[in-house]
């Protein structure tokens, strides 16, 4: 069985005023999790999986799946929206880390069971600490969308 990816890396938590901050997140891939789900944990204990797929588009093209929309940022950084019931979070990346945990994900992820064409819908972010914040009604499958999110 191949081990548990997991690389902490630094993002900008973007926020209404003219400052960013950095926050440290986790960034998790279990080879064995037959979804290919990536898990992305915030400082809070939040945690948010989703497709591998989701996040690997995502540096190419905006892409949006359920509560998760995620597109390029110029050629050196990536944002990531989450939705929940709590409100929206939206992080920045350096590609280039994304790039890098991505590429060790491929690496272990089986030659017998590959995720091409596979979209696993995101899911609830569940929390360790605080399991009733950031849960929230399901909704209906949403299509993936092609256009750039709206913010606001």
């Amino acid at each position: 069985m191949s081990p548990v990816i997991e690389v902490h890396a630094r993002a900008r938590l973007i926020t209404d005023g003219p400052l960013t901050r950095p926050v440290p997140v986790d960034l998790r891939y279990d080879p064995a999790d037959e979804r290919r789900a990536v898990h992305i944990r915030l400082p809070d204990g939040t945690d948010w999986p989703f497709g591998r797929d989701l996040l690997e588009r995502g540096l190419r093209t905006p892409i949006e799946r359920g509560d998760v929309r995620v597109w390029p940022c110029g050629r050196t950084q990536l944002i990531v929206e989450l939705h929940s019931t709590d409100g929206v979070e939206v992080f920045q990346f350096e590609i280039r880390t994304l790039i890098r945990f991505l590429a060790r994900t491929r690496a272990q992820t089986p030659a017998t069971a590959p995720d091409a064409g596979r979209e696993s819908q995101p899911q609830p972010p569940s929390r360790t600490a605080r399991p009733e914040r950031g849960t929230r009604p399901e909704r209906g499958a949403q299509a993936e969308q092609g256009t750039q999110p709206a913010h606001g």
